[in-house]
């Protein structure tokens, strides 16, 4: 059955108190922001990465997933992506090192037009990411939200390679592409290695964008009875990992959090 994770960049206390307080509200598993600051690749010695890995397990915790989102356009720029491709590279390694095998990120958006230039250059930089992944044991998951889940998996089957799969973040589908999160779990599921548990509204989406708020879980619209009994018949097993990226006191409401997934798993 699934397991319950926390983002523990989340708490905004730092990861080694951040370790404490997953480890009180009864998480299974943290996931760790890898990009910037003490926790990027080249910040960390030998010794912290060992450090770090003892306080995990010590707590009774694993690290389910550690976050590589650089940021900006994605894999969309290929002026970028020479350095976002071996950054990223070096996040699977720490990830390996870590014990987890899997790094969420953000691609960008996935272009519908076959013929769109943009979209081969996203495919390039994510089939070398795959093909890394392979090598090494680890995927590469995107993150669902900015395009549907059929134009999603259309992308990854278009890959030479399985080390790109996917991070499913339902609030995400709902919030931005209006896509069901239920459905999508299916579409997807061949590829979802690992999810976020947040919830959310789209408030409007017209020529000029949309606009969405993050929720607590259960008080958006993400479906979770429905969603959550796709997700188990797809055969997932792995970590719901609570995301909380707004609100005045998180720690509050990543407890709630724990307290709606274990209800809702109960249920099942």
């Amino acid at each position: 059955m699934f397991k319950i994770g926390v983002l523990v960049d989340s708490f905004r206390v730092g990861i080694d108190e951040g370790i404490g307080r997953a480890r009180q509200i009864g998480a299974e598993g943290i996931q760790i922001y890898a990009t910037y600051g003490d926790m990027a690749p080249e910040n960390l010695t030998a010794a912290r990465k060992k450090e770090i890995l003892d306080k995990v397990e010590s707590n009774g915790l694993v690290v389910s997933a550690l976050c590589g989102d650089l940021g900006g356009h994605g894999f969309m720029d290929e002026s970028e992506n020479k350095w976002k491709i071996e950054k990223s590279k070096r996040i699977m390694e720490l990830a390996k090192e870590l014990k987890t095998d899997v790094v969420t990120t953000h691609i960008g958006v996935v272009p519908a037009d076959m013929n769109d230039p943009v979209r081969e250059i996203m495919r390039k930089a994510c089939d070398e990411l795959a093909l890394f992944g392979d090598s090494i044991g680890a995927s590469f998951a995107i993150e669902t939200g900015p395009e549907k889940a059929w134009l999603l998996k259309e992308f990854l089957d278009s890959l030479s390679a399985k080390g790109v799969r996917v991070n499913f973040d339902p609030a995400n589908l709902v919030m931005v592409s209006g896509d069901d999160a239920a459905l999508a779990a299916e579409i997807l599921a061949p590829y979802i290695v690992h999810t976020h548990a947040k919830d959310g509204v789209m408030i409007s989406s017209d020529e000029s964008g949309v606009s969405f708020m993050e929720m607590p879980l259960g008080e958006g619209d993400v479906d979770f009875p429905r969603y959550l009994r796709a997700l188990k018949n797809t055969g997932y097993d792995g970590f719901l990992t609570i995301e909380r990226e707004v609100g005045d006191d998180p720690g509050k409401d990543i407890s709630e959090a724990v307290e709606f997934l274990r209800r809702e798993i109960a249920l099942l």
